[in-house]
């Protein structure tokens, strides 16, 4: 009787949601610019398109409450992974695309022909079939338009969405995603705790670092935030399982991006808006300070996209010593971005692109595994039925057509050793994962012995032959 009470208020609260957006909307649309509200920029619509998230997310948990322990619980949770996942790429997208088109269009603005003196530059573009002429203030037009367009639900919305990616994947199965106690051997509050702490205590230290005169030098501000990155790289490697601090290390940027719209970019504007709706002076430092903010966030970018994608492969959070790696492959996509800002200037030199390529050639060199010709020739013949018998007992939980894993209730992947010909089809994924980066079983959760590993890889080496 309790659960279905609890049901029905919170099925409640669901509809009394969807009310106020429907609400919401219909009155946006009565009214110009999405019903503005105030000077700030804040408009109806955008309202409604933070409760349309918050309710998806409140949907999402409320479900999650109600069939955790139950059959369903594995399935709810690899679809809340899609949709979540799905509103996290679509935003990033927007965002991140919004990012590079700005810093282009500062980068490649005509600044000296023909350009009237209240303009800092103006582009000719064509796109699309059409031609389009954009023109830049140096601090804001005589009359401040009503229907001013601002972008920062792009950056809020893949933040939120992000955040809500972190728990459904890591902090919900924080036991066998986030803590390896072969790492550190933490409760999941405490894990999950730290986690969120330290995105905190990473924008501390960055507004700090960026209230100095060194956000001015150049070169030194760059070397100390190098630094910086390197520390938190290094210490979710020392905390949390391999795959888990690379995602946290791009939650960790992803919250000072945001946080840089948030508390520096957007208050700078809606101050700038403003005065020049009242009349007053702009403090052209404001918008210096903005741009400064904007311009980091665009550095970060190409990091936070190789994190993104660098779940699906091994190689990187697989390797020795993990945060090397990251924070090499970091430097190197923004070195790759650094070229594209100074391309768009007309400032490219001939050795940017070419210097960062081979810096990540090198860290996919230095990453290789090692040809152990001794070990190799060293190998007793081994049999699949060795092989298969390490296989049920290591792998099978989760990588079959029934798992009895407690959190994948499907095989991760689609990857399933049900018989010796499914082994030998993926020798090459197990030679990856099982043997050389030593990434699966996910945290060792089923204890493989290295001897097992060794003996994976003698069979793997002597041709895997299904004898």
């Amino acid at each position: 009787m309790i659960r279905l009470l609890t049901f029905g208020a919170a099925l409640l609260v669901f509809l009394l949601l969807l009310g106020v957006i429907y609400a919401l909307q219909r009155v946006a649309k009565t009214r110009s610019g999405g019903g503005k509200v105030g000077e700030g920029g804040l408009t109806l619509q955008g309202f409604s398109y933070a409760l349309i998230l918050l309710a998806v997310a409140y949907l999402l948990g409320m479900t999650y409450v109600f069939v955790r322990g139950t059959l369903w619980e594995g399935h709810l949770l690899e679809w809340m992974n899609i949709v979540v996942r799905l509103m996290h790429i679509t935003f990033g997208i927007a965002w991140i695309g919004a990012s590079f088109y700005f810093v282009f269009l500062e980068n490649a603005l005509n600044r000296t022909e023909n350009v009237r003196d209240e303009l800092a530059g103006n582009l000719w573009a064509v796109h699309g079939g059409g031609f389009y002429y954009l023109e830049k203030y140096k601090l804001a037009p005589p009359q401040i338009p009503r229907d001013l367009h601002w972008f920062k639900y792009e950056a809020y919305f893949t933040w939120l969405s992000g955040f809500s990616l972190l728990f459904v994947v890591y902090y919900f199965n924080a036991g066998s995603m986030l803590i390896d106690p072969q790492i550190l051997d933490l409760s999941p509050l405490a894990g999950v705790a730290i986690g969120i702490g330290s995105f905190v205590v990473a924008w501390l230290v960055y507004d700090g670092l960026c209230k100095t005169r060194l956000v001015t030098k150049g070169l030194p501000f760059v070397l100390i935030g190098g630094l910086i990155i390197t520390a938190f790289a290094f210490f979710y490697c020392q905390v949390f399982s391999a795959r888990a601090a690379y995602i946290h290390f791009g939650a960790m940027l992803g919250t000072i991006m945001v946080a840089n719209v948030f508390f520096v970019i957007i208050p700078a504007q809606k101050e700038m808006v403003k005065a020049a709706t009242e009349g007053r002076p702009l403090d052209p430092q404001l918008g210096k300070n903005a741009g400064l903010r904007s311009l980091h966030n665009n550095y970060f970018t190409l990091p936070v996209l190789f994190v993104m994608v660098s779940n699906h492969f091994p190689s990187t959070f697989g390797h020795a010593y993990p945060w090397v790696v990251l924070v090499a492959v970091s430097l190197g996509t923004a070195g790759v971005k650094h070229w594209m800002n100074l391309r768009e200037k007309k400032q490219a030199t001939a050795l940017v692109l070419p210097a960062s390529a081979l810096f990540l050639l090198a860290v996919a060199f230095t990453t290789a595994p090692k040809n152990d010709a001794a070990g190799a020739a060293a190998c007793q013949p081994v049999s699949i039925t060795q092989v298969q018998g390490i296989v049920q007992a290591r792998c099978v939980q989760c990588h079959s057509s029934n798992p009895t894993d407690d959190v994948f209730k499907v095989a991760p992947n689609g990857v399933k050793y049900d018989t010796p010909e499914d082994i030998i089809r993926l020798q090459d994924k197990i030679m990856q994962r099982v043997v050389i980066t030593k990434t699966m079983p996910q945290n060792n959760k089923t204890n493989i012995t290295q001897e097992e590993r060794d003996l994976i890889r003698c069979w793997i080496e002597q041709g895997a032959q299904n004898k």
